[in-house]
């Protein structure tokens, strides 16, 4: 790997990265020492990756795989995304133990269990089961602990750090990228810890980043928000685009539960206001957001939840404590766990005030930290004001577990954003592909019974099109989908040659994006990314030449079959 200094871009700070290998450690911490002075070292790479997330991830282990060398950044100091920095465990079909995904997200899976069979003091009974659920969660057959997956992941690229190939630049965020006409020549990054620049250059970029924050950057052209049903022919689409309409955003939170105890402190700055708060959408909410009362998302029906940490998982309506419950205590042996752990991912911390996609950092800051204070004033409701089975009110008994998201405030190193900037692709996903209801519609009966069968597929997966109440106000939108392909043309930009997206920035639309965002669907996508960079470099044509010519995509899709990537439902 080339590195060489470019004169002229300011360093800010007095420490940096001068080896790869150092910054995979999830402390953060550097142990390479750079002169202060105005000099921005390059590193050079075959596959530049702006952002760590799972597609991030994905993209750098196949790439890794088949000999490519790898520069991957991440804002925060944990890659995973969703599976970590963001607190969200898998959300996942019911397929997904088999089939549904590529063969790499379930030995990510498989080893997720054995990491816990290995390392954790689990019962004979939950070492014994082949599909192992940490938290016993109802909302996942994987609900594990953020640190978990952080551990996995980093086994996963350990091999490829220690060799050399794979350069890891933790807590850096891409700053400016260099390009002209139709190809991205470098981009430059900066450490969040030093403020230190570097540029990256590479043969390839991939904008695997949570908000597709490269696509400005290289003038690549992208849609934000809602597409009008005009342009889409939506079912459930708009009458009017709106690129400010985007689905909320959350920031999680983990706790426990110690019975007994009292763990309430002052209630939170912005404490009035959320628990007063009625939000305004359309359908109508159905009352205060701080309540066990929300919309149900299908019906937008008034429906109540259920909370209590001492409640059983046959309780007859839903628990929010075992919905993404992280780790169930019954798994462990007695005494091992003072209780259960769940994250708290709900309808009530769902953020609607405001987008974090196409705005100044001091506005996404503004808005992550009302958003906090959501979350935070959602935690002290449940201490003090949820009502119990009993009839009392509050659990003053729950922790706020600040030790499993790894931060000094309890918050998810990062927000949970939904929705992204999208390419404008060669091929964008629309309802009537994927939609249930809209295939019935534009095509018959018999239509409704499958997903659109895409000839470029390189990829499969399913989750319903669930879309969360929006910033323009808009209630839950969610409806059936049908099991679906991940086509090659999603990919790709209409224009932009060596640059290629893996996350929630491909050519969806905001409808499709419902079920296109979700954990393994990103996975595939990104491992889809990778192996395209393989294979074209291999051919020595760009990407969409390997769509274009009939012999080249069916040589690439038998290349990824190969290597455990589905293309076709079973």
């Amino acid at each position: 790997m080339k590195r060489r200094n470019f004169i002229g871009l300011t360093g800010l700070g007095a420490t940096g990265l001068a080896s790869g290998a150092l910054s995979a450690f999830p402390s953060g911490i550097f142990a390479s020492h750079l002169q202060k002075d105005l000099i921005a070292t390059e590193l050079n790479a075959t596959l530049v990756i702006a952002g760590g997330g799972i597609g991030g991830c994905a993209a750098a282990l196949s790439a890794l795989r088949n000999g490519l060398d790898v520069i991957m950044t991440e804002e925060t100091d944990w890659i995973g995304g969703q599976l970590t920095s963001q607190g969200v465990p898998p959300d996942e079909h019911t397929w997904i133990e088999t089939h549904g995904a590529p063969q790499s997200y379930r030995d990510y899976r498989n080893a997720v269990r054995e990491y816990y069979k290995k390392n954790y003091p689990v019962t004979a009974a939950a070492k014994s089961r082949q599909y192992l659920n940490p938290g016993n969660a109802s909302v996942s057959a994987l609900c594990h602990e953020p640190r978990v997956s952080l551990a996995v992941l980093h086994e996963m690229l350990a091999p490829y750090i220690s060799s050399g190939k794979l350069t890891l630049l933790i807590e850096h965020k891409v700053r400016s990228a260099e390009y002209s006409a139709n190809r991205v020549k470098a981009l430059k990054v900066q450490s969040l810890r030093s403020g230190r620049s570097y540029i990256l250059s590479g043969t390839y970029f991939v904008d695997a980043t949570e908000t597709g924050e490269l696509l400005p950057m290289t003038g690549t052209e992208f849609v934000m928000g809602t597409e009008s049903r005009n342009e889409t022919r939506e079912l459930h689409a708009p009458l009017k685009a709106d690129p400010d309409n985007q689905q909320a955003f959350t920031v999680c939170f983990a706790m426990d539960y110690v019975p007994g105890s009292n763990n309430v402190a002052d209630k939170p700055a912005e404490y009035d206001f959320w628990r007063n708060l009625v939000p305004k959408m359309s359908p109508a909410w159905s009352g205060k957001l701080l309540d066990l009362n929300y919309s149900n998302p299908k019906t937008l029906e008034k429906k109540t939840l259920g909370f209590n940490p001492n409640g059983s998982p046959t309780d007859p309506f839903l628990n929010l404590w075992n919905y993404r419950r992280i780790l169930a205590k019954d798994n462990f042996i007695p005494g091992a766990f003072k209780g259960d752990i769940c994250t708290v991912n709900w309808p009530q911390n769902d953020y609607t005030l405001g987008n974090l996609v196409g705005v100044s950092q001091k506005e996404f800051d503004h808005h992550v930290g009302r958003a906090k204070q959501l979350s935070l004033s959602l935690f002290h409701w449940l201490q003090t004001e949820a009502p119990r089975p009993d009839g009392k009110q509050g659990w003053p008994g729950l922790r706020l577990r600040k030790d499993i998201m790894g931060t000094e405030d309890g918050m998810a190193k990062y927000p949970y954003i939904r929705e992204s900037r999208r390419i404008k692709a060669l091929f964008t996903v629309l309802e009537e592909h994927v939609g249930q209801e809209n295939r019935v519609q534009v095509a018959g009966a018999e239509a409704g019974k499958k997903a659109a069968d895409f000839y470029d597929s390189v990829g499969i997966g399913y989750y319903h099109i669930d879309l969360h109440p929006s910033s323009r106000g808009n209630n839950y939108i969610d409806f059936a989908s049908l099991p679906f392909q991940i086509p090659l043309g999603s990919l790709l930009p209409v224009r932009m040659e060596n640059l290629l997206s893996a996350n929630k920035n491909i050519g969806t639309t905001h409808i499709t994006n419902g079920c296109y965002r979700l954990h393994p669907v990103e996975w595939s996508i990104g491992e889809a990314v990778g192996l395209l960079v393989s294979y074209s470099l291999k051919k020595q044509v760009i990407p969409q030449k390997v769509r274009e010519g009939k012999q080249l995509l069916e040589e690439f899709q038998e290349f990824i079959g190969k290597q455990g990537v589905e293309t076709k439902w079973r």
